[in-house]
């Protein structure tokens, strides 16, 4: 059965999504034969690449908040994504995602897909670092198990751009305005960061339909 599960790794929400979900499939019955494919979606496709500016400063420009409030909502994420076992920065950085979406895409290709996802998760989460960075991702990637010779490659050109455009088609045609969203065999959505018991319900209802 395949799962299909659009994010972007700036999104906090996509973060403890796909912790919630990995617990639920930990404990699934036919977890090994569960194809999980990581799809892009990015929250700021218009962002120009290489502006950077901190989550703190997008949220009290893009909503209006005070920086004491800014703090407040990002804390509420914060303490939900702790309470699942992860580690949380409030002073990370924003920036555009397009080329870490194509690294992604190597992942995939390469078979290491959600060990990549992982340690980008985790060095923009919970040590806030520039992943937006082409040696910062490059160094994360390779950690994750990529030749560092083809991750630059692959930031030197753009190659997977084509993926990642349609990636974002599909969300498109299939009405994905926000992330997580998950696809369950083709058939079946989920949205956000549901609670653990949700997505158990998910895959149990989605393993019947595949029959």
């Amino acid at each position: 059965m395949r799962v299909d599960i659009w994010s972007d790794v700036v999104c906090p929400w996509c973060y403890l999504g796909k912790a919630r979900f990995e617990k639920a499939l930990a404990d699934f019955p036919h977890r090994d034969e569960v194809e999980v494919t990581f799809r892009s979606f990015e929250l700021d496709p218009d962002r120009p690449k290489n502006e950077r500016e901190t989550v703190l400063g997008m949220l009290t420009q893009k909503y209006g908040l005070s920086e004491a409030d800014a703090r407040q909502a990002d804390g509420r994420v914060a303490e939900l994504a702790r309470a699942e076992g992860l580690g949380f920065q409030a002073d990370r950085p924003l920036g555009n995602t397009f080329d870490i979406h194509r690294v992604i895409h190597l992942g995939l290709a390469k078979g290491v897909q959600r060990e990549l996802i992982t340690a980008v998760n985790e060095a923009y989460f919970a040590q806030a670092q520039e992943v937006f960075d082409p040696a910062v991702l490059t160094g994360v990637a390779t950690d994750a198990g990529l030749d560092p010779n083809a991750v630059a490659e692959i930031l030197d050109g753009d190659a997977y751009a084509d993926s990642v455009r349609e990636d974002e088609r599909e969300a498109r045609t299939l009405g994905i305005t926000g992330v997580p969203f998950f696809v369950l065999d083709g058939t079946f959505g989920v949205s956000g960061a549901q609670q653990t018991e949700a997505f158990v319900s998910a895959l149990n209802q989605a393993w019947t339909h595949h029959g």
